[in-house]
């Protein structure tokens, strides 16, 4: 029904080699998982082409930053280039977040939204979502959540006030110190 993915993405075959950290977190701002995965040793680099931009996503000494906040229906992947730059964020809209086996994890409910650091907006897979209903794969309440989330968050961004892309490097070095 639903693509799940974890945070320690141990199936991604383009990652050679990784280190993989997550805590747990809680303050004014956010509650919930935050993971980090340290880019060592790739297959090849991954280069995607959103709106006719050419972006490096995943490359050695690259690192994803990924929020999974408790009773929300996104998640957050704030991607470093090997500088330790953010390249964009990249935000999951989701049916559930949840943890098993200690690994947190999010049900991808098929839209994404880009964000780049120049504050561009990109709206993704609107396509995938509708064929997704039409299959009989998601019902219309996944559906109008799924447009319903992605609306908020974008006026959020829009608003300067969906603080995860603002917490993302204070956030890291809760990982890395």
């Amino acid at each position: 029904m639903f693509k799940r993915k974890y945070g320690n993405r141990s199936n991604w075959k383009r990652v050679l080699k990784s280190e993989y950290q997550q805590t747990f977190h809680q303050d004014k701002d956010f509650r919930g998982y935050i993971t980090l995965l340290n880019i060592e040793e790739v297959l090849e680099p991954l280069v995607v082409k959103n709106a006719g931009k050419e972006v490096c996503i995943v490359n050695k000494g690259y690192s994803w930053l990924q929020h999974f906040p408790i009773g929300k229906n996104h998640s957050v992947t704030t991607m470093f280039d090997a500088e330790g730059e953010v390249v964009q964020w990249y935000i999951d809209i989701c049916h559930e977040i949840g943890i098993e086996n200690n690994i947190p994890w999010m049900d991808d409910l098929y839209l994404d939204i880009v964000v780049f650091p120049t504050g561009e907006i990109i709206i993704l897979d609107e396509d995938e979502l509708d064929e997704a209903l039409a299959n009989g794969v998601i019902h219309k309440s996944m559906y109008d959540l799924a447009y319903k989330e992605a609306r908020k968050v974008m006026g959020l961004i829009q608003q300067d006030k969906f603080q995860l892309i603002h917490l993302a490097k204070e956030h890291k070095e809760i990982l890395t110190d």
